[in-house]
């Protein structure tokens, strides 16, 4: 008689490890620098900003990222104004700069966004002048506050609650199209905002970490704590290569949302363990990291359930 054996879950580390494999091999694979940035804006803002480097090193380490690349990239981040150090006694402690913590704000409110931005229908419209059309940093500038560009001088978003202030450019001018003043095209904004691409990596994404999320429980806190970094590390790189659209702009098979809701379930799994490690890592310049800020656990509008 045949009797059917209970399936077993993956072991956790197992599949730690074969998302770190994937991870390195690639054009997209992991950078050291940015995983630090990611690191910081993930687990370390939200406890004060500081962290010890033997404690950065343990995770980054977990991540196969290498004691020298890690001091490489820790000079980079340094030089580049994100990080100030701070040594006392033979240990090193890193801290975000105010500059730079500003910046991780705003793209943290993405980030950890529950779901698409709400929208009233309502368009936000830029017009540059001939003198600055041609110019490379107003575009950029524009394109890093949303909008997109529709014709020679001519940007637009939707005006969705949140979405921020628009640049300071000079002789830039500003409209806004209140609800039913203006008809945008579905041609139009699939040409301004190409869904394929970041399609592909919202699809690729939930792909990739469905091992993880079909995986055991972490075998150690500090599992826990890499796998949440890399989970955080493949959905920031997503979230902010991609347009911030509401839900009505977007084709009706994206897998966005869908991938955003297995990140989430699967990062409130991981929240427990790692800030268990966070709590015992003694990163802090006086020794234990502070608590938590409050909102983080708003994040993702919460655990599930």
């Amino acid at each position: 008689m045949n009797v059917a054996l209970p399936s077993r879950s993956p072991r956790f580390g197992d599949a730690l490890d074969a998302l770190i494999c994937s991870s390195a091999e690639g054009s997209g694979r992991l950078r050291a620098w940015s995983l630090v940035v990611t690191v910081f804006g993930d687990a370390v803002a939200p406890r004060g900003g500081v962290l010890r480097l033997a404690a950065l090193q343990e995770v980054t380490g977990r991540l196969g990222v290498e004691a020298g690349a890690l001091r490489t990239a820790m000079s980079r981040l340094a030089r580049d104004g994100w990080l100030a150090r701070d040594r006392r006694g033979r240990a090193s402690y890193y801290a975000l700069t105010e500059a730079k913590r500003a910046e991780l704000d705003a793209a943290t409110r993405r980030i950890y966004a529950a779901g698409p931005p709400d929208w009233d229908g309502g368009w936000r419209i830029a017009l540059l002048p001939p003198s600055a059309g041609c110019r490379e940093g107003p575009a950029r500038a524009l394109r890093a506050a949303g909008f997109a560009r529709a014709s020679e001088g001519v940007h637009l978003r939707p005006d969705a609650p949140g979405a921020g202030p628009p640049p300071e450019i000079s002789g830039l001018s500003l409209f806004r199209a209140p609800v039913g003043a203006a008809c945008v095209a579905p041609e139009l904004i699939a040409a301004v905002w190409p869904p394929e691409a970041a399609a592909a990596r919202f699809a690729d994404l939930a792909s990739r970490i469905a091992p993880l999320a079909a995986a055991g429980a972490p075998d150690a806190p500090l599992d826990a704590m890499a796998a949440r970094s890399l989970l955080i590390h493949l959905w920031r790189r997503a979230v902010l290569a991609s347009a911030d659209l509401p839900e009505a702009l977007h084709p009706p098979d994206w897998p966005g949302e869908a991938a955003r809701a297995a990140t989430r379930a699967l990062y409130w799994r991981l929240a427990g363990p790692s800030e268990a490690w966070l709590d015992a890592c003694r990163g802090g310049p006086d020794g234990a990291l502070p608590p938590a800020a409050p909102d983080f656990a708003g994040r993702f509008g919460g655990p599930l359930g």
